[in-house]
């Protein structure tokens, strides 16, 4: 049985490889479909090696809750 982990490091991929499809029948959108391709494998291999590691969001990086200081508030 698979873990939650690897149930979602191998969809990470598994949309990683449609990215790359898509690039390869589509020329003009290879370039896009690989940097979207790249950031899912990227995803996955964090997934894998650090399951419950968190990395800050760009709109959580400057927006910080004063009576939770390690719970950023939500940007909307």
């Amino acid at each position: 049985m698979a873990s939650h982990t690897q149930l979602a490091a191998n969809l990470l991929r598994n949309a990683a490889t449609f990215f790359r499809d898509i690039g390869t029948n589509n020329p003009e959108l290879k370039k896009q479909m690989e940097a979207n391709a790249s950031t899912y494998d990227a995803v996955a291999d964090m997934v894998e090696q650090d399951p419950s590691g968190k990395i800050p969001l760009p709109s959580e990086q400057t927006i910080v809750s004063s009576s939770q200081p390690d719970v950023p508030k939500r940007v909307n």
